[in-house]
């Protein structure tokens, strides 16, 4: 990091200042209200129960995210109207933990990066919220689970209105709850009652190295605020930085499903498909790059760290789009593609002040794209009687013509297609790291070439191709309560880059992270534009060729490569887990239940055993007979005199 660089950062984060809100702010003094309005819906539903809300407990969880959504528009519009340097404000609202020089306040800091962050999670989840409304309409427990989504939202939207770490870890726990409340809403099924514990437990290990990161940040600080650590990191040694970046950088893997804490997410997939549309779209797994982002001064100053984050992005970026090659299931092969994309945004974050805005870009458009795409395939789910087979799909654009037209306008933007979101925002990320570092610049770009593939083989398998379905299947078109959502999310698939464009967003969050100056790329832009179009249409290419082309059999062939069965496998994340962690793990504790059982039990009983013997010998001298005694003394007399005569002689 050069000196400009953490000049301003530091300018950027500390020396602009936070102001808190007068009756002047208006509408930017009800950031509270926000998390208010759901948390309140999600405390209505479950104190009254799901049997006295079933009848509108669906429409009470909606009116509220609705509510929060019309609140953040206002707050953006208000923010939208102020100078770059005064786009902070924070909010105290009482003081939290006070103990010692521990001083935390249940703070809201609302800025250029909350703000958009707000948007999304309302936005998005408000369209989730209504199609569930439909796609739930028949589960028994509905009231429930708005009550859950409710929370869940109320969770996120405290992460990233939090204005210290600690209050951001609240919200980072309440997602981890509402996440495992919601993957296993179904918890008849053990696949989801399992999915849901091995998402809680993977996670509790990313949480580890969060709360770590805040007990550090503590020690070397002084204070968790944002600002404050801020101010003191140019400081600090970049030992100790960088010993906060990589636990940051562990906390962020859990929730954001990197490499090496990823084995959770395609497993997710056994919750009801809002859920896997909220998860991946405007919640859980966008809290990583969040945190990264929020703490660009720390990895500024902590270039081991930034490393890392650059490494373990690259790694899950490829990693991910491997996997969603070879996935039959619809969700799941949409998971793997959200586990590649949520590494570009990763990587974006890692290549610094020069990736920072455009990694935030690629999240938005990804939360249009990814959540038009999920709530798609819960519709052809719908149309299918729940499978998820793709292999049982084929010839469904004409039996589902609303779903076909708005999940095709996903495909465009994630593969990147020019004009639609992702072309503008990945685009960007592939830019920036063939400028930072040229072999993570290839990588990327392989990436988008495989998104290519995997992508178009899941719209042949599913859309085109021969009609494999059960002849009990009768596809039908979903109500209008899910079709309005995903209508919405495919304009903004097709818009949302155009709305995001240019230098807009990159000016928008420079009170934020900073500025760096543009360095050009080793090739012209237009260049790098077209050899990422021509890579990713070589993707698509293969796939028509290898799918499109051919039959697609009802029944996966067992006799296929090891790559492709690696894929299947998850490239083996399991095992590895199961290898490197769970093995050695339970022999740890078999080990310590047998030093348990033999040392430390065996001190307390070989004691007992000793005290016990000694006793049982005592005993037998104490037999209550008075001859008994008196003939001990008579004998003891004998010895003692004839000890004495011994000795006198």
């Amino acid at each position: 990091m050069n000196a400009t660089t953490l000049l301003a950062l530091s300018v950027s984060a500390s020396d602009v200042p936070v102001v808190a809100p007068t009756d002047a702010d208006g509408v930017l003094s009800l950031a509270w209200l926000v998390i208010a309005l759901p948390l309140a819906g999600a405390a209505f539903l479950l104190l009254l129960g799901n049997r006295r809300t079933a009848a509108f407990g669906h429409w009470v969880g909606l009116a509220t995210i609705t509510g929060s959504f019309a609140l953040s528009v206002a707050m953006f519009v208000a923010l939208l109207g102020r100078d770059e340097g005064d786009r902070q404000v924070a909010e105290h609202l009482w003081t939290w933990i006070e103990a010692g020089s521990l001083d935390v306040g249940l703070d809201l800091l609302y800025d250029p990066l909350s703000a958009l962050f707000l948007l999304l999670i309302t936005g998005v989840g408000a369209l989730i919220h209504l199609y569930s409304v439909g796609y739930m309409a028949h589960d028994p427990r509905r009231s429930r689970f708005f009550a859950y989504l409710n929370l869940f939202i109320a969770a996120m939207l405290m992460l990233v209105l939090a204005e210290n770490y600690v209050g951001l870890f609240l919200g980072w726990e309440g997602v981890g709850l509402a996440s495992y409340l919601l993957i296993g809403f179904w918890q008849h099924k053990p696949s989801a009652a399992a999915a849901a514990k091995k998402a809680f437990v993977i996670n509790r290990v990313g949480d580890m190295g969060l709360g770590l990161a805040i007990f550090l940040m503590f020690v070397t600080f002084g204070t968790t605020s944002f600002s404050g650590v801020s101010e003191l990191a140019p400081a600090a040694s970049s030992t100790t930085l960088n010993w906060i970046g990589v636990l940051l950088l562990l906390g962020a893997c859990g929730k954001s499903a990197q490499v090496p804490l990823q084995a959770w997410l395609l497993d997710a997939m056994e919750g009801p498909t809002p859920v896997s549309a909220l998860i991946h779209a405007a919640t859980m797994v966008t809290a990583g790059v969040y945190l990264v982002t929020r703490s660009s001064f720390i990895f500024e100053a902590a270039p081991t760290a930034q490393t890392a984050v650059v490494v373990v992005a690259t790694v899950t970026l490829l990693w991910g789009a491997v996997i969603g090659c070879a996935k039959d299931d619809i969700k799941k092969a949409l998971a793997g593609s959200t586990m590649s994309q949520i590494g570009y945004m990763m990587l974006g974050a890692g290549l610094g002040v020069a990736g920072y805005a455009f990694a935030i870009f690629h999240l938005i458009t990804h939360g249009f794209f990814k959540a038009n795409m999920f709530l798609g395939a819960g519709s052809v789910m719908h149309a299918m009687d729940d499978d998820v087979d793709m292999r049982h799909y084929g010839a469904l654009s004409k039996a589902l013509p609303v779903t076909f037209l708005t999940f095709a306008m996903g495909y465009l933007a994630i593969i990147g297609f020019p004009g639609f979101s992702g072309f503008w925002s990945k685009d960007k990320i592939i830019e920036v790291a063939l400028v930072e570092n040229p072999v993570v610049g290839v990588c990327a770009l392989l990436g988008a070439g495989v998104t290519g593939f995997y992508m178009t083989r899941l719209m042949l398998m599913t859309w085109f191709t021969r009609k494999r379905w059960a002849p009990e299947a009768h596809p039908h078109e979903s109500p209008a309560t899910m079709t309005i959502p995903l209508v919405v999310l495919a304009a903004l698939s097709v818009l949302g880059g155009l709305l995001l464009a240019g230098s807009w967003i990159v000016d928008w969050l420079t009170p934020v992270v900073g500025h760096a100056e543009h360095e050009e790329p080793p090739l012209p832009v237009i260049v790098i534009t077209a050899i990422t179009v021509a890579v990713v249409a070589a993707g698509v290419a293969l796939a028509w060729f290898l799918v499109g082309r051919r039959e697609v059999p009802r029944t996966a062939p067992s006799d296929v490569s090891f790559v492709t069965r690696a894929a299947r496998a998850d490239l083996y994340g399991d095992a590895i887990n199961d290898a490197v962690v769970v093995r050695p793990g339970a022999a740890l504790v078999r080990a310590s239940v047998s030093a348990d059982r033999t040392l430390v039990d065996g001190l307390f009983t070989g004691s007992a055993t000793v005290l016990t013997g000694t006793g049982e010998l005592l005993r037998r001298a104490q037999t209550g007979y008075v001859r008994s005694y008196a003939l001990s003394i008579l004998a003891g007399a004998v010895l003692l005199v004839l000890t004495l005569v011994a000795v006198n002689l």
